[in-house]
């Protein structure tokens, strides 16, 4: 909001035709090209809070939708971060909350006797597909951090951001009562 109270236009109009020389602009204003590893970690982060969104449009327990919001947030914050070189925004305490909420997620899991195949019930199949882009977009950090300075703990948030989508997997389908597919060894197929 403005100081008069009216809501402030952040974006005026869309198309620009500014990238169409296959470069594009950060929010510090520099441009690079739309293949750099900062623009790749970028929308890599826009795939996956993209498909947090898909998730969030299927009919969630209200604990997980509200995690996967404040997931959602979160990434937003990242990007923000990826957007205007050598700022850090995600903080330990980030990463303590993501590892917070994977435990407590955990907590309400037998433990695992095999590794899970992706799949079960269609929430925690996509949940898997999540965990999946997190694990890429984790990458495309390490792939930037070779070529420039990135804050550590978003890295590692990704890390945990994968390890929690793995377990609300397991959870959506516990709470459904959908076997959970397991990885059978050669010889026991």
């Amino acid at each position: 909001m403005s100081d008069d109270g009216k809501a402030k236009t952040r974006i005026n109009r869309v198309i620009t035709r500014s990238g169409d020389d296959g470069r594009t602009g950060l929010a510090d204003g520099s441009r690079v090209a739309k293949d750099h590893p900062r623009i790749q970690a970028l929308g890599t982060l826009d795939e996956l809070n993209s498909e947090l969104g898909v998730l969030r449009a299927r009919e969630l327990h209200a604990d997980l939708d509200r995690l996967l919001e404040n997931l959602q947030q979160l990434l937003f914050d990242l990007g923000g971060e990826l957007a205007v070189p050598g700022t850090s925004t995600l903080t330990d305490g980030d990463l303590v909350e993501v590892e917070s909420q994977a435990d407590t997620l955990n907590a309400e899991l037998p433990p695992l006797e095999e590794f899970v195949l992706p799949g079960g019930h269609p929430d925690a199949a996509w949940c898997h597909h999540c965990r999946a882009l997190a694990r890429r977009a984790e990458r495309d950090l390490v792939t930037l951090a070779a070529v420039d300075d990135i804050n550590p703990v978003s890295r590692a948030v990704l890390n945990r951001l994968g390890d929690l989508l793995f377990v609300m997997a397991r959870l959506i389908n516990q709470r459904t009562e959908t076997p959970e597919p397991q990885w059978l060894p050669r010889r026991d197929r």
